[in-house]
């Protein structure tokens, strides 16, 4: 079985516990007017490898790995398109290294899809863009109610989340969408954390590179207190939901 990947990082310090071997899969179904990497949208690009292939990248790493608690982490792109082969490099950085494994996805997918993938899934950080379906749609050109199922269903798995959210002054800060969010996370069993991550614009040169209009062109980064207020009205949102559970 090959697998089609876009690049590799091999200390990765943001994208889940300890220093992590970073694995950036090809190709996905949204494209969100925020990516920073809308070079992996494509599913014909990118290089084939085999989970033998992989492996080998991470042997060199192993003893950085291990002594920090890390691991590898899958994203892309979105990884569960190509959900075999991922189950395969799991199942065998487990099986031979004993690794911590985490999935870096949107959840737009099928739960049936990524059933086997999550047997080998310690940890999935699940991006939660947008509550609102409508502004859902606008914003990555798909509606999320699958996104949302696929949530739903990690939680009754018990299935240990990071949430994570793009925090984008004017488009995915609204008062009401945030509070949504709160209550939202609120109801699922097994979120340990939840990630607010501040927009940036480091992925711009990218869509120029690729000929493609970017549409947030005029939209700032969040201040520390924009992103304090975004915090606060999230944990209203969950203590509200959790009163009138």
């Amino acid at each position: 079985m090959k697998g089609r990947i876009h690049s590799i990082e091999t200390f990765g310090t943001v994208d889940g516990p300890g220093i992590r071997f970073v694995l950036f899969m090809q190709g996905c179904a949204l494209q969100c007017r925020f990516c920073h990497n809308p070079d992996t949208w494509d599913t014909s690009k990118g290089r084939q490898v085999t989970v033998d292939e992989i492996l080998q990248e991470i042997e060199p790493y192993l003893p950085y790995y291990r002594a920090s608690g890390g691991g590898i982490t899958v994203t892309g792109g979105e990884p569960t398109l190509q959900a075999p082969f991922v189950a395969q490099l799991f199942k065998a950085c487990k099986e031979r290294y004993g690794l911590h494994t985490a999935l870096d996805s949107s959840g737009f997918c099928e739960p049936s899809h990524a059933a086997e993938l999550m047997d080998y899934t310690d940890l999935v950080l699940l991006d939660l863009k947008q509550l609102d379906r409508d502004k859902h749609e606008w914003l990555t050109r798909q509606p999320n109610d699958r996104i949302l199922t696929f949530a739903k269903w990690l939680s009754e798995r018990k299935q240990p989340m990071w949430i994570r959210h793009v925090l984008i002054p004017g488009i995915t800060d609204q008062a009401s969408d945030l509070q949504a969010l709160g209550a939202f996370v609120s109801k699922l069993k097994s979120v340990e954390k939840l990630d607010l991550l501040p927009y940036h614009r480091m992925g711009v040169y990218k869509w120029q590179q690729l000929g493609r209009a970017y549409t947030l062109d005029e939209v700032h980064t969040p201040t520390e207190r924009e992103v304090d207020r975004a915090r606060q009205l999230i944990e209203i949102g969950r203590k509200e939901a959790t009163l009138h559970a």
